[in-house]
């Protein structure tokens, strides 16, 4: 089949699933954290990992308000502050590490509130680390995956119906922005479930199929 002609329908991404050490643990810190009901789904842990898993996922924010809130949420659930809170050209947000090990970055491009903050926010965006940005593109455009924004060494695709944006960055780039050192081996420690499953990307990221 050519799946040049043939987009996906069904919502790219489904669910994401964290594997941990600690499956209780996890599944306690992401529901007191950030509240985010059946988009994140934890499972035991099934190979090594040290250092940089390659990803981070990120939650995008109305207003600096609610980054705020949802940083302190995170923290008070047991997160640490990866790269502190700051204001920057393209708005405002953080990174914080979960007890697993995931690396979150809460940001909004606001630049001040417009309502009372709350612990809230508007979209959540897994971004991949690729060593071959264009290679990586290649895999997810010719699966179906529409691009949506490209420029340099990042791809933002179009997920239309998906709870969880999708997109690729440098992975050097990538650690960078999170605010920790590129190096890593291992194991992801990550399977993304949605219409591509199950198949793995050319940096190892695995799909499965649907989980619902």
């Amino acid at each position: 089949m050519d799946t040049k002609t043939n987009p996906i329908t069904a919502p790219a991404i489904d669910s994401i699933a964290i594997q941990a050490d600690d499956v209780a643990a996890a599944e306690r810190f992401h529901a007191e954290a950030f509240g985010l009901g059946d988009r994140l789904r934890v499972q035991p842990a099934e190979a090594a990992s040290s250092g940089f898993r390659g990803f981070t996922l990120s939650l995008i924010a109305a207003q600096p308000g609610d980054v705020d809130a949802l940083v302190r949420s995170a923290l008070d659930a047991g997160a640490v502050v990866v790269k502190p809170l700051a204001k920057s050209l393209w708005g405002y947000g953080g990174t914080v590490q979960a007890p697993d090990g995931t690396i979150w970055k809460v940001a909004t491009s606001a630049k001040k509130d417009s309502r009372p903050a709350a612990a809230v926010f508007d979209r959540m965006v897994l971004l991949l680390g690729a060593e071959d940005v264009a290679a990586s593109k290649r895999f997810y455009t010719e699966r179906g995956v529409a691009v949506g924004k490209s420029f340099g060494s990042y791809v933002e695709f179009e997920t239309p119906g998906s709870r969880i944006g999708l997109g690729l960055y440098k992975r050097r780039a990538l650690a960078k922005d999170a605010g920790v050192p590129a190096e890593g081996s291992g194991s992801h420690r990550l399977v993304i479930a949605g219409a591509l499953g199950p198949v793995a990307d050319p940096d190892g990221f695995a799909w499965e199929a649907s989980a619902r």
